[in-house]
């Protein structure tokens, strides 16, 4: 049963959209198994650049079916307004199949994620995407979530979507947090519902289904690992777990369907958000990455905080995730460098290590040790194979892989499908 499972192996925005978008290729199916639309995968087909929020990545390719997992928190007029734009620019949407036990995001969730970051004292705050992921996945631990399915029975929806508007407003509204009105909430949460009802279905079956007769799947994460809830930098993390093993509870998939996990990860490290960042640069060293890669959030415009490889953490992340492969992107932006660091171990209160610590008030204790290599200082842009890279290039790469204990499976030279190569 050949499924493989793609992951970010640092803090997101590792380009992960794109080299999906070349997986797919040879995908039967796309699963996106964790996460809400606070994620943004943006890939370029020709000259047209999508940004995909909640949809699988695989939409852009005709006939794949595209998975909304269980493993989701769904925003339905988000997700509606999604699909319409896709619509609206030729992408047939028919093949989206959104799973009856994803957990919805409904008004109040939203309402909370941005009262409890407005309450936080500014060492507290977390730097979420106000998108309420956070309190919808809360509500689902707590067994009080609505579910996908819910939206079938539009009658019993309504009315559970007005308790849970009441109950907003008695527990929340006193303490300052701002008051909903149901019934102009409830009108595109309907419409919404109304929309999406064709394509509510037990996703669980039908990508077992699949699994059994051999269909190639892939399964598909959003985030990266170090914003895992158990295997990140806690408490400054998203609300599931964004790590390989969420992808058989995110699916239904059993772990023996799957044998082979892709690791992206870029060829320097960003942050969006809070939390700690060993080797993030607050020098012009940074904001020349960042300007040279374009680190903005395709879901919020924020600047991308960049710092050079951190190979330490990215070794723990490909064991956590068991990588097979690594699919390395953004080599090109560091073309027109004449030295380029990686970071190859930590000091901790005078102590050299070579592990990540699990808590985040060491984390911020950090100093990185770096090794310095020379650069390419030439184009890689126009590469479309391992030997067509300059020498250093490779030795660059090789040198990440050594460091990781992983394969190069996928080199990507620019955002443009045909930038991107096997290794």
């Amino acid at each position: 049963m050949p499924a493989s499972v793609l992951v970010g192996v640092q803090w997101g925005d590792e380009g992960k959209g794109k080299i999906i978008d070349v997986l797919t290729k040879d995908a039967d199916m796309v699963v996106r198994f964790q996460g809400g639309n606070n994620a943004g995968h943006t890939v370029m087909t020709g000259a047209e650049k999508y940004v995909l929020h909640l949809i699988p990545s695989g939409i852009l390719r005709k006939g794949v079916p595209c998975v909304i997992g269980n493993g989701l928190v769904v925003d339905p007029v988000a997700l509606k307004k999604e699909m319409d734009e896709l619509s609206g620019r030729g992408i047939d949407v028919s093949g989206v199949q959104l799973s009856n036990r994803s957990h919805l995001i409904m008004p109040w969730h939203k309402q909370l994620d941005a009262f409890k970051e407005s309450q936080a004292a500014p060492d507290k705050k977390i730097g979420t995407t106000m998108r309420g992921i956070g309190p919808a996945y809360a509500d689902k631990a707590s067994r009080t979530g609505l579910r996908g399915g819910d939206m079938l029975d539009l009658a019993r929806f309504e009315t559970k979507f007005r308790d849970g508007v009441c109950d907003y407003n008695r527990i929340f509204v006193p303490l300052g947090a701002k008051q909903l009105d149901a019934n102009a909430e409830w009108k595109p949460i309907f419409e919404a519902a109304q929309f999406l009802r064709p394509y509510i279905i037990d996703t669980v079956q039908t990508v077992n289904l699949a699994a059994r007769q051999g269909k190639r799947i892939l399964l598909e994460g959003a985030q990266g690992a170090f914003l895992d809830i158990d295997h990140g930098t806690y408490p400054f993390v998203t609300s599931s777990n964004t790590t390989s093993g969420g992808a058989c509870t995110g699916s239904g998939l059993s772990p023996r369907a799957i044998n082979q996990v892709w690791g992206v990860v870029k060829a320097y490290t960003t942050r969006v958000g809070e939390g700690p960042f060993p080797t993030e640069l607050k020098d012009s060293m940074g904001e020349f990455l960042r300007q040279e890669g374009g680190e903005f959030g395709a879901t919020t415009g924020r600047p991308r905080r960049c710092g050079w490889f951190d190979a330490v953490s990215a070794r723990y992340s490909c064991m956590v995730n068991g990588v097979d492969y690594l699919a390395i992107t953004k080599l090109d932006v560091l073309d027109k460098l004449e030295e380029i660091k990686i970071c190859t171990a930590y000091k901790l209160n005078g102590r050299t290590i070579d592990y990540f610590p699990a808590d985040s008030g060491e984390l911020d204790k950090i100093e990185p040790v770096y090794e310095t290599f020379k650069g390419w200082m030439a184009s890689t842009c126009s590469a479309r194979s391992l030997d067509e890279l300059p020498i250093n290039a490779r030795r660059y790469i090789g040198l990440m892989t050594e460091l990781l204990s992983a394969k190069a499976g996928i080199i990507s030279v620019g955002s443009g499908r045909d930038q991107t190569f096997k290794a």
